[in-house]
């Protein structure tokens, strides 16, 4: 499909899109980013360094540019409501309004939308906008509680209470931010992301993928905005039953089609993040474009022409039969500075050695003079794909490993011995 495509965002997640895209020759790649991505700049036609949600740069260079459509890679220009500009400007985008976004952008929003519509697996909560009411209800709650801020933070606001703060902490959380936050029952279980391709209407699921946030070997350490993340040939997670995931397609189908009652149609990329419970799928939340590390791993198993793709999503008429998966697992590994995610070493030089039959994904790096530097957030991703996941595991792990410098990663990400582990914790609160 001959098409001229907008990439907004300069991360690892970008990198796979614009990836995804190149791979029709007859699809011409713009992109702008914040800081240069080296992986995105090689095949785009023409970059533009700015900040993403600098909408009134944005607009004319993608009007000068001659796009045919955007993609929209972070949640920040979502929220700023670039694709209502782009869209005014006759330009079409792979992401939501900005009323849509919301679903992500407004965790409230999220659950009182999912509470009007009486759609399954949303837990018990409570929205405040004061401290001393938080306060209130932290302390007369029977259980335990994850304390969210309702705006966006990256991966990384959220607290739980039995894991990372007591009620003490819990309440003195809530006056740092003001007292805006959704407190939600604590869910016990595993964690699963299941994307889905959205054009208002229908929705088309990807493979479902298991993200890891903490940034130690065998989930220790604190929370990051993913150290990698993997997939099984069968597209499904041993974990997660026929019967759960058939749940929670249908949470994502009931919301898709909530949000179109009510007048906020949603196109682009539904993200939902569940946490596998005993009594079976339960939304931790959505988000409103591809996930960061799992776009990796479904964008490098994709068959299908992504520039095709859009364009169904932008006709409104996307079909399975558009969409289609290679049948193999996937593990995707960071590495990350030295220090990350407190205190990361930024302009640290890093060599890449022979990643072998990896796919390299740039994300927060700086190359200078021929040398990639670390800044100050994950800095490369390897994906390995495989027809067992322990044939994607060794690619990844050999790839991650050649890369020296001042960076570490998760060896652990994708090994059976921690498959074995989620698997045996299921068993454990079936």
């Amino acid at each position: 499909m001959d098409m001229k495509v907008l990439v907004v965002g300069g991360g690892g997640r970008e990198h796979a899109i614009t990836r995804a895209l190149s791979c029709n020759s007859d699809t011409k790649i713009f992109s702008v980013m914040a800081s240069k991505n080296p992986g995105i700049a090689r095949v785009a036609e023409r970059v533009l360094l700015e900040k993403e949600t600098n909408i009134e740069r944005i607009l004319p260079f993608a009007i000068s540019c001659g796009v045919d459509a955007a993609v929209i890679g972070p949640e920040a220009p979502l929220e700023a409501g670039i694709v209502d500009r782009l869209e005014e400007a006759g330009i079409p985008s792979l992401g939501p309004t900005r009323a849509a976004a919301r679903i992500e952008t407004d965790k409230a929003f999220c659950r009182r939308l999912m509470e009007r519509h009486r759609i399954a697996g949303c837990p018990e909560y409570r929205v405040c906008h004061d401290p001393e009411e938080a306060r209130r209800f932290i302390e007369s709650y029977d259980g335990d509680l994850a304390i969210k801020p309702i705006g966006l933070t990256g991966g990384k606001g959220v607290r739980i209470m039995g894991e990372h703060v007591d009620v003490a902490g819990a309440v003195e959380y809530t006056r740092e931010i003001g007292g805006n936050v959704v407190l939600e029952e604590r869910l016990i279980g595993e964690e699963f992301t299941l994307q889905a391709f959205v054009d208002g209407e229908h929705l088309v699921p990807m493979p479902l993928v298991q993200d890891h946030k903490r940034a130690y070997e065998g989930d220790v350490g604190p929370n990051t905005g993913g150290m990698g993340s993997y997939s099984l040939g069968d597209h499904m997670l041993p974990f997660v039953s026929r019967e759960d995931y058939e749940k929670a397609l249908r949470i994502m189908e009931e919301t898709i089609a909530a949000m179109r009652a009510e007048g906020t149609p949603y196109r682009g990329v539904l993200y939902g993040q569940f946490m596998n419970t005993r009594d079976g799928p339960k939304v931790i939340e959505f988000n409103a474009r591809f996930g960061d590390p799992e776009a990796m791993n479904v964008l490098s198993l994709l068959e299908s022409d992504f520039a095709g793709i859009v364009g169904h999503i932008i006709e409104g008429d996307l079909a399975p039969s558009h969409v289609r998966f290679a049948n193999k697992a996937t593990v995707c590994k960071y590495l990350v500075p030295e220090g990350y995610p407190e205190a990361p070493r930024a302009h640290e030089p890093l060599a890449l050695g022979d990643y072998g039959d990896a796919l390299l994904y740039y994300a927060n790096v700086e190359e200078r003079n021929g040398t990639l530097h670390t800044l100050t957030s994950r800095a490369l991703a390897f994906v390995g794909k495989g027809e067992t996941l322990a044939e994607a595991e060794a690619i990844a792990e050999k790839a991650a490993s050649s890369v020296s410098g001042s960076v570490f990663h998760r060896r652990d990400i994708g090994t059976p011995e921690i498959l074995e582990k989620r698997c045996r914790h299921m068993r454990e609160i079936a």
